[in-house]
């Protein structure tokens, strides 16, 4: 895709401060207080040239309204100039309401399922949850036909359980200036470090019974 950005450029360009990239898309969450406010936000969001034709996911709470912008494609699965784009014109829209954004409350989870051959679990997988393939990656891949919950990645094991099976663990991406705090307090609550070589990318890390959360950001990922 012509107009594809890395995370790096995103954060990188102006106008982009509001917005943390996570694992599917650029997120925003600017608070409100009141239900109220939050549906005047929305309602003002109508108005921005190009959004209905690239809508985003608008969660909207009493305390405030989450915002994620994504481009879906055969060849792209992320963030592009069009994004960055509606990203500074839904800002300057929240500034002129008197909101302000919090880049702290940015988090997307998703699955990470692994197995010795990822390709023979994911149709279990797709039947079970009513999920499509991701389009940019339709063997390794599932998403919400609907935009609602979680995506699933596959992984292959470079080694398997001892009998044999699979294991299943969560991603969660959180802002690049929130990832050490939040991994200390993982620790800090009884967790282990697994690995950290991949770090600032992810920590993986375990509860006390040896299920594994990564602790994820964009930075450097292209």
């Amino acid at each position: 895709m012509d107009d594809a950005m890395t995370p790096d450029e995103f954060h990188a360009a102006n106008g982009s401060g509001d917005w943390r990239v996570l694992a599917e898309g650029a997120q925003a969450t600017f608070r409100t207080g009141s239900l109220a406010a939050s549906a005047r936000f929305v309602a003002a969001l109508a108005g921005v040239d190009g959004l209905e034709a690239h809508r985003p996911a608008i969660d909207v709470r009493a305390e405030g309204v989450t915002i994620r912008l994504l481009t879906r494609a055969d060849d792209w699965y992320g963030i592009t100039q069009r994004d960055l784009g509606l990203a500074r014109a839904i800002s300057s829209i929240a500034a002129e309401q008197g909101l302000s954004a919090d880049p702290s409350r940015a988090q997307s989870l998703l699955l990470v399922v692994g197995a010795p051959s990822g390709t023979a679990v994911l149709p279990f997988w797709r039947a079970a949850l009513g999920y499509d393939p991701r389009p940019d990656s339709p063997d390794e891949d599932l998403v919400d036909p609907h935009d609602r919950d979680v995506s699933l990645w596959f992984e292959e094991m470079d080694q398997a359980r001892g009998d044999g099976g699979g294991a299943l663990h969560v991603g969660i991406f959180v802002a690049p200036e929130v990832a050490e705090a939040r991994v200390a307090a993982a620790l800090a609550a009884g967790g282990r470090l697994v690995r950290d070589d991949r770090a600032p990318m992810w920590w993986t890390l375990a509860d006390a019974a040896g299920n594994e959360a990564d602790i994820a950001t964009t930075q450097g990922r292209s």
